[in-house]
């Protein structure tokens, strides 16, 4: 992070503003271990983790009238952004997502300030969709409102920055319990035009009801989707489907249900091609295959098996048999989600096939994506397996997924910082007991599965049944990371453990 100079721009008195990389003042971003009051990230990450139960249904009719439970619902609209708390205090406010960053200088957050402040609020902590206000009649895309909220190019992108509330967290004490009263104290803060707002939410009590939102918000009004919201009945998302063709990779065989009709294929590992040409994995499907097909796949699909240095076990906890890329298959899905309840991006391997070898080589793991309810569909022969037919940019439209375009081979990783090494020793029983602590910092928290800071215990007994043994603790806060160095030194630097030199 640059650290701030005497001229850098105001920043919230709870935000460590020497670790603020200012983008466009007085705009800036950093990390939640910049925030004073640390546990403002935990329940940010767990409202989001319990938020990620929410159901997905499609919204066609036969979803909504044969899966919603009856009950009475408070529908709003969807907006495609990047969920993120407002965080308020002492007439202060910056925003905060489960990933950790932290943004300060927004012009939405000046409005938010103002709103609260008249409101008498001391505290906030509010749930909400941070998106981008389309500039034409087409609907906001988290795609812009990340590319706005992390490197904008002018004071535009920041002035078009919007914040939807929809829940509260804390807002001088706990929430409601019901739900339109969660609505109406929002309401009572911001004003319904504004930057930052309240989602507009009706009531529906029927399925015909809902349709009718969904026909109107979503067919017609081309919105990502519906949020439905009941006290009773619980929380769902309607939602159209997206459709991918996808390269297959791998499969998974079940037994035959009747001894005379030979092998069933389970499922089909899929992948989708990067701009290298490297095969990105994206998950698998079941559903939507016949018997009739999975006898032709499996035959098929045995007939092209190749070997791979990469094992991806199935849901069965079965490893996939890996074929060449030579089969292309189109699938629907309901969503596609980048990130976890914690805000950590789900990485899967990108793989090389060697056609020399005829296996798949390991390349690295990438941000990739989760496939929610993901159903067969058909096969796609008059399709290539490359990237005129089934390229990830299929995701990378529908979903922001970091470095979709950034290559997964031949890349030269950062260098690792070492920060702390410490050796300690003891004479046991005439042998010599040695525990090492070391604590690093990565520098490639941002390429695919790596974290920030990794703090590693050796412990080497000369005498013990295993000699030697390894605790490794990984975290993205420098804060923690030291944290986690003191909690290992406390437990196993004890008495009789002496300093090496």
């Amino acid at each position: 992070m640059t650290k701030a100079s005497p001229k850098a721009p105001a920043c919230p008195p709870f935000v460590d503003a020497t670790k603020v990389e200012w983008k466009l003042p007085p705009f800036g971003l950093t990390t939640a271990d910049a925030l004073a009051e640390q546990s403002v990230w935990q329940r940010t990450q767990e409202y989001r983790r319990l938020a990620g139960r929410m159901q997905s249904l499609d919204g066609k009719k036969d979803d909504v009238r044969s899966r919603l439970p009856m009950g009475e619902y408070l529908v709003s609209r969807k907006y495609d952004g990047e969920f993120t708390v407002l965080y308020f205090r002492d007439g202060h406010a910056c925003t905060l997502n489960p990933g950790g960053t932290v943004r300060v200088g927004l012009p939405l957050l000046d409005e938010a300030v103002q709103a609260l402040r008249r409101a008498g609020v001391q505290h906030a902590l509010i749930a909400g969709e941070l998106y981008l206000r389309p500039a034409d009649t087409q609907r906001e895309r988290v795609q812009a409102v990340c590319r706005a909220a992390r490197k904008p190019a002018a004071m535009n992108d920041l002035d078009s920055l919007c914040f939807a509330a929809f829940d509260i967290l804390d807002l001088d004490g706990p929430p409601p319990t019901q739900y339109a009263e969660v609505l109406a104290k929002l309401g009572r803060v911001f004003s319904p035009a504004g930057r930052v707002h309240v989602v507009p939410s009706v009531r529906a009590k029927t399925p015909a009801e809902i349709e009718a939102q969904y026909q109107a918000i979503v067919v017609t009004g081309g919105a990502e989707g519906l949020v439905l919201r009941s006290d009773s009945a619980g929380r769902f998302k309607l939602k159209p489907h997206h459709t991918l063709d996808c390269v297959v990779v791998g499969y998974t065989e079940t037994l035959a249900r009747e001894a005379s009709a030979g092998g069933l294929l389970e499922d089909l590992l899929l992948a989708l091609v990067r701009t290298d040409g490297s095969l990105q994995l994206i998950g698998h499907v079941s559903l939507g295959l016949s018997d009739e097909e999975r006898k032709t796949l499996l035959s098929d699909l045995k007939d092209i098996a190749c070997l791979s240095e990469h094992t991806e076990p199935s849901d069965q906890h079965v490893a996939y048999r890996f074929v060449r890329p030579q089969l292309v298959v189109e699938l629907s899905c309901l969503d596609l989600l980048t990130q976890n309840t914690r805000g950590a991006t789900h990485d899967r391997m990108a793989l090389d096939f060697d056609k020399a070898t005829d296996r798949y080589l390991s390349v690295r793991r990438m941000p990739s994506v989760s496939l929610i309810s993901p159903v067969f569909l058909r096969r796609r022969d008059d399709k290539r397996a490359d990237a005129s037919a089934a390229s990830l940019a299929q995701v990378a439209d529908l979903v922001d997924l970091p470095h979709a375009e950034a290559p997964a081979k031949g890349v030269a990783l950062p260098k690792s910082q070492l920060l702390r090494r410490e050796a300690y020793t003891k004479v046991q029983k005439g042998q010599t007991l040695v525990r090492k602590l070391v604590l690093w910092q990565t520098h490639k928290q941002d390429l695919g599965d790596h974290p920030a800071y990794v703090v590693h215990l050796t412990d080497f007994s000369p005498t013990r049944k295993t000699p030697l043994e390894r605790v490794v603790r990984v975290t993205s806060s420098a804060e923690q990371a030291q944290q986690l160095w003191s909690a290992l030194f406390d437990e196993y630097i004890v008495r009789g453990w002496t300093k090496a030199r």
